[in-house]
């Protein structure tokens, strides 16, 4: 498999498997309202949720994985936390949210902030893994 389409692959995975399982814990413990792996359908498709979330999460997977391509060792694995957890919850925060009618940056809520950089650091942790999977190293 071609490495942006494997990239695109380890995106799409580690959301329903490492974003979701962040977004699970989370809500059993009160954390956020809404729980995990969301079928309800999205505009203008009708697309389950979970299914348009792991496709954005699979074209994430492309720049993370040129950020992390060249990477060895302990830096491979922070490179892929880091830029997991500020770009997509960057663009989240400042871009999505205001085109879907929320507040800007979540009206600057740090409980907000820390929860999207914990669970995107989850799924970049999980794009690392899948990008090397199945020859750990």
């Amino acid at each position: 498999m071609n490495a942006p389409l494997r990239a695109f692959v380890a995106g799409f995975a580690a959301t329903l498997l490492f974003h979701q399982a962040v977004i699970a814990v989370f809500h059993a413990l009160g954390m956020v309202p809404n729980p995990p792996f969301s079928l309800t359908p999205t505009e203008p498709l009708g697309v389950p949720s979970v299914l348009s979330l792991a496709f954005w999460g699979g074209l994430w997977g492309v720049p993370i994985w040129l950020l992390i391509r060249g990477a060895n060792g302990v830096g491979y694995w922070v490179r892929g936390i880091a830029a997991g957890a500020v770009g997509p919850s960057v663009v989240a925060l400042f871009v999505v949210f205001p085109l879907k009618g929320m507040a800007f940056a979540a009206g600057w809520d740090p409980r907000i902030f820390i929860g999207a950089l914990i669970v995107n650091g989850a799924w970049g942790l999980g794009v690392c893994l899948f990008m090397r999977w199945p020859r750990l190293s």
